[in-house]
């Protein structure tokens, strides 16, 4: 086989990688310190729409983590990137919250309830019977729809939260309608997270904590992969899959080597 080019950039994920149930994991705050002093090129990803890149940021430095808002990359972003190059200056009537609709105004698009190009579905804590219903005929009717992830639960102290996949397949089921899903695991936000910091997938690292999400988004990707057992997957549930993480560490705190 080929060797493999160092690693030039970094990417990682959030939630259960960097931070888990709202404290950091330790070692994250030393990981990400290292990316900073060594100028390496690097983006925290998550699939949580829910948050502008501002708010992450401040959610983060709340913990320890020191982290710049313009290192990280949102499926909210990745949403209303894609959306501006496939329709540009077009509408959508949203569900979700202030991340979404931030991204989508940003990229100069009109939110209405009238004839929208897209019903964009994201992440939200407040899921509403009358905006599903509003969603679902806006589809008969034939707006294009869009989810910013296909992730079908979300973490919290108390246990599982429904989350956007599930949500979206609700809205399938109503109308034999799916969606294009924008967030991991789809490449598609990889490879504008990697266009986003000018990286190459030859040289690029993706940390995850997930092996239907970060992990197969990065291999999909191209790039090494990193599976840290602090978050969802634990060990018992590696060999399930079909494919394989480059190398399983314990946590994100392992890595800092590789950094430096």
């Amino acid at each position: 086989m080929t060797e493999r080019k160092p690693i030039e950039t970094w990417m990682t994920d959030m939630d259960g990688v960097l931070i888990r149930e709202g404290n950091m994991v330790p070692g994250a705050d030393l990981f990400i310190a290292a990316l900073r002093e060594s100028g390496r090129r690097f983006l925290v990803l998550t699939n949580n729409s829910i948050y502008t890149p501002r708010d992450l940021r401040a959610k983060l430095l709340s913990t320890g983590i020191d982290l710049p808002e313009e290192s990280i990359w949102t499926s909210a972003l990745a949403t209303a990137q894609f959306l501006d190059a496939q329709r540009p200056n077009g509408s959508a009537y949203v569900i979700g919250e202030a991340g979404l609709t931030t991204a989508l105004h940003e990229a100069g698009y009109v939110l209405t309830e009238t004839e929208p190009d897209y019903v964009v579905l994201g992440e939200t804590r407040n899921y509403s019977f009358e905006a599903i219903t509003r969603a679902i005929r806006l589809i008969n009717d034939g707006s294009r729809f869009i989810a910013t992830n296909p992730d079908v639960t979300g973490p919290a102290p108390e246990g599982a939260l429904p989350a956007c996949g599930s949500v979206a397949a609700l809205i399938t089921k109503a109308t034999g309608v799916d969606p294009y899903f924008v967030g991991k695991p789809n490449p598609l936000m990889m490879r504008e997270a990697l266009n986003k910091i000018e990286a190459h997938s030859e040289t690029t690292a993706m940390i995850g904590d997930r092996m239907d999400t970060d992990v197969l988004c990065g291999i999909e990707a191209g790039l090494r992969t990193f599976l840290v057992l602090t978050g969802v997957t634990q060990p018992d549930e590696i060999e399930r899959f079909p494919y394989r993480p480059s190398k399983v560490v314990d946590s994100v705190a392992d890595l800092v080597s590789y950094v430096k």
